[in-house]
């Protein structure tokens, strides 16, 4: 019978990658899928399986002490008046778009740091 407390420990150090081939390895051996598994042996059992993110959220999260020229790139990308984009700039952090692809908010991000701002995406 395996150890139990030394499988957790084991498992425990697998990067998200190596948990990932885990699974797969898993699935081809036992011939079920993730899914499968977590029905019929329980959620203990379950190896994670990792989705790549989609969809993400622009954070600003300051103006870097340039906020004239944040607020000047945040209307262009928003099409926000000033005074919106002004209220958005000043309540930092707060989210410039929401739901974006990777692309566009790499994009984001680069414009808005160009211009002096700090921003996250989530």
């Amino acid at each position: 019978m395996a150890d139990i407390a030394k499988l957790v420990e084991d498992l425990s150090k697998l990067t998200i990658l190596e948990a990932a081939d885990l699974a797969k390895a898993l699935e081809e051996a036992w011939g079920v899928s993730a899914a499968a598994a977590v029905a019929v042996a329980g959620p203990a059992a379950a190896v994670a399986v990792v989705e790549e993110q989609t969809e993400f959220d622009v954070i600003l999260t300051g103006d870097g002490g340039k906020k004239i020229q944040v607020i000047k790139e945040v209307r262009a990308i928003t099409q926000l008046g000033l005074t919106e984009a002004k209220t958005l700039v000043e309540s930092a952090p707060t989210p410039i778009k929401e739901g974006v692809n990777k692309a566009e908010a790499e994009d984001i991000k680069a414009k808005v740091e160009a211009a002096g701002g700090t921003v996250e995406i989530k």
